[in-house]
C-alpha cells in the first residue's frame, strides 16, 4: 500500500496547495474497507476543524470524479497534532531542539529505534543527540534520511509551550485537552 499512498499523495497535494494547505502525511491502511488518512496544516502550523472539513470536501469531490480507490473507503482529514509525525525533510529542521523518536528501516549500530533531541539536518542526514548508553554523556548521531521509516515528536513541556505560543501568534485558541 505504500506505493498506493504515494500515488494518492500526488493527487491530493495540488488540491491541498490550491486551498493553502501543506500536506504532512497521506496514509492508506486496511484491506476490507480502507482508511485514507490525510494530515495537513496551514502555513502557521495550525489546522482548525473547519479547515479539515474544507479539505475533506475538496478531496471527496475530486475523488468522486477520479475514483482512485476501488470500492468503499473512509476519508480522515486531520491536523498533525502537537506530537506530530515528522515526514518531510524540513520537519527535522523546523523542530530542531525537540525530542523525537526515529524508527529505522534497518538497524544502524544494532539500533532500530532511536530517541533523542533533534539537531536539524546535515546534507541528506538527520542529526539527533542521544544518550551514549552505559558510559553516560550524550552523542550526536547522523542518520541518513532514507533510513528512517517513521519519525514522531515526543510530547514534552517544551513542545506544548511552543505550540501554545504558535497558536497565540496565529490568533487561534489552544485546543482543550
Amino acid at each position: 500500500m505504500a506505493r498506493r499512498a504515494s500515488e494518492l499523495e500526488h493527487l491530493i497535494a495540488p488540491i491541498a496547495e490550491a486551498l493553502g494547505y501543506s500536506l504532512v502525511r497521506v496514509r492508506l491502511s486496511g484491506a476490507v474497507r480502507p482508511t485514507l488518512q490525510v494530515m495537513a496544516e496551514l502555513p502557521d502550523g495550525t489546522m482548525p476543524i473547519e479547515d479539515c472539513a474544507r479539505l475533506s470536501d475538496a478531496i471527496s469531490a475530486a475523488f468522486e470524479q477520479a475514483d482512485p480507490i476501488e470500492g468503499e473507503y473512509v476519508l480522515e482529514v486531520s491536523s498533525p497534532g502537537i506530537d506530530r509525525p515528522l515526514t518531510r525533510r524540513r520537519d527535522f529542521d523546523d523542530f530542531n531542539g525537540h525530542e523525537a523518536r526515529l524508527d529505522l528501516v534497518a538497524p544502524i549500530d544494532g539500533r532500530k529505534r532511536i530517541k533523542g533531541t533533534l539537531r536539524g539536518l546535515r546534507g541528506e542526514d538527520v542529526l539527533i543527540e542521544t544518550d551514549a548508553g552505559p558510559g553516560g554523556g550524550r552523542t550526536e548521531l547522523s542518520i541518513p534520511h532514507v533510513s528512517i521509516g517513521e519519525a514522531k515528536l515526543l510530547l514534552t513541556d517544551a513542545l506544548i509551550e511552543q505550540d501554545l505560543k504558535r497558536r497565540k501568534q496565529a490568533g487561534k485558541p489552544a485546543k482543550p485537552r
